[in-house]
């Protein structure tokens, strides 16, 4: 399996607009956050994770133009479906299917009402919806009718019920705060986590850095990375130099292969 890290940003990317605080201004190319979205490749099959309006960018800046079998989407917020229209070219391969639970495939119907439509205009993408539920796996099938397994979790965005995905031993949660019994279950034997932490102080809707190491201390996955970051974060690799070993501070363009 290999996750490529499209975005590792907060919804104002960094730098953000207006700012010229030491990391906005950071010639580190590290330092450069476009908003959060992974592609996950395994098997054959090429998964999307969110969307967002950075989609065109990440999308060029990847070696080659594949299909993409199927796009996971977290929640409703812009930052993580804003891209969706973006998805047209590689309908030119075939559908792309979106698979959402129920709040959310309601809000993008209502937000992107002719990407759902009856009877769409020529040159619409072609990303027919498809309903999820936590804890309740299903499959996405990859071109040659090879079929990767993925699993729904629960979690917290701050009074928010949002999902994260658990596909193999690699899991991806984003934008939680907490999160119920029944998916710290579903995380056990991880060998790759990768994680929300927003910055360094406490917020009502995303992880702090410290809180996001209390995780990484219950979950124990072998291996941990941190994403969805803003400018008050810090320098990534000061940020990097006071974590542990096993874990590290995600970046765009990061590739991380586990077996």
């Amino acid at each position: 399996m290999k996750i490529t890290v499209l975005g590792s940003g907060t919804s104002t990317g960094v730098p953000q607009v207006g700012c010229t605080c030491p990391v906005c201004t950071s010639t580190d190319p590290h330092d450069k956050r476009l908003r959060c979205s992974g592609l996950i490749e395994t098997q054959g099959v090429r998964i999307l994770i969110d969307c967002g309006p950075d989609f065109r960018e990440q999308s060029l800046r990847l070696p080659d133009f594949q299909p993409i079998d199927g796009v996971l989407i977290t929640h409703e917020h812009y930052d993580h479906v804003g891209g969706l229209d973006d998805l047209r070219p590689f309908c030119h391969f075939r559908d792309v299917p979106v698979y959402a639970e129920q709040y959310t495939a309601d809000r993008l119907k209502t937000r992107i009402p002719y990407c759902f439509a009856e009877h769409p205009y020529p040159g619409v993408p072609r990303i027919p919806l498809a309903e999820v539920e936590p804890y309740v796996p299903f499959k996405v099938t990859g071109s040659a009718g090879q079929e990767v397994e993925v699993v729904p979790l629960r979690v917290i965005h701050g009074r928010l019920p949002i999902l994260g995905f658990r596909i193999g031993k690699m899991a991806w949660i984003t934008d939680m705060t907490e999160m119920p019994a029944e998916t710290y279950a579903c995380l056990e034997g991880l060998d790759c986590l990768f994680m929300n932490a927003l910055r360094l102080t406490p917020h009502p809707t995303h992880q702090s850095l410290s809180q996001a190491l209390e995780q990484v201390e219950r979950i124990r996955p072998r291996k941990a990375y941190f994403i969805h970051a803003s400018h008050q974060l810090g320098m990534h690799a000061e940020v990097e130099a006071t974590l542990p070993p096993h874990v590290r501070l995600a970046y765009d363009g990061l590739t991380v292969e586990i077996g």
